[in-house]
């Protein structure tokens, strides 16, 4: 059982890692783009809403003639109580390691750093440095996947990698108690393997956008293979830690 030092340390270290979160940049434009495109269609909504409110309002008021200064005032009200529902609702939807597996091709990249920039808090800085690296491939990949089907066999291998392996990668790192993410294990600690397969991941997302803006979809199908076989045999030695 943790001490309560050790508790209220760990404590403390999730609190700085989550302020370290909020401060830090997106890590790619695609998440950036998809965050805009959300916040313009809750101000379109709102400025509909308040200009049928007003719409409203001068309607009642042609039959009344007029709606006088609390017909005004009412009006105001509603107006500005619509614009707040309708720009702090909904929230933006939140990728999870499930929701990537189906998202569709344009805006896989964009879900992905997202996502990505959700498990920042929880993981140490030199894999919170290569996200940043990884957000700039993502964004690189993200124009080649509109050149592929949804049901390319090349489309499936992409979704793979950033929308099976990264997060089962991440997910796995997450599970593991804090007192041992130090620790190593098979001569590395599981923070050097999280790092270690974040720049697998990283150098892989680079070969595969070059192999589909080269058309060499074949090629990329093997390196699919050769990745799950990769993953799978790190998973399979994680279970038998």
């Amino acid at each position: 059982m943790n001490s309560p030092a050790s508790n209220a340390n760990e404590t403390l270290n999730a609190a700085a890692r989550s302020l370290r979160n909020v401060r830090m940049k997106p890590i790619g434009s695609k998440s950036q783009a998809l965050r805009r495109a959300h916040f313009w269609g809750k101000l379109s909504k709102a400025v509909v809403a308040v200009g049928v409110v007003l719409i409203g309002a001068g309607i009642v008021g042609a039959i009344i003639d007029g709606i006088g200064f609390w017909g005004v005032m009412i009006t105001g009200i509603v107006s500005a109580a619509a614009a707040y529902v309708l720009m702090r609702y909904p929230e933006m939807p939140m990728p999870t390691a499930e929701s990537l597996r189906v998202t569709d091709l344009a805006t896989l990249a964009g879900k992905t750093e997202i996502w990505l920039e959700a498990q920042r808090p929880a993981l140490p800085a030199p894999a919170v440095t290569l996200m940043q690296d990884i957000g700039l491939r993502l964004d690189q990949l993200a124009p080649q996947l509109q050149t592929l089907d949804e049901n390319d066999p090349a489309a499936r291998e992409v979704r793979k990698l950033v929308g099976e392996h990264l997060p089962e990668l991440i997910n796995g790192y997450k599970k593991i108690p804090d007192s041992l993410k130090h620790k190593e294990h098979a001569g590395k600690t599981p923070a050097q393997q999280l790092v270690d397969g974040l720049k697998t991941i990283d150098r892989e997302i680079e070969t595969m956008t070059g192999q589909i803006s080269r058309g060499e979809l074949d090629k990329l199908a093997v390196r699919g293979r050769y990745l799950e076989m990769r993953y799978d045999n790190k998973e399979a030695q994680g279970q038998n830690v």
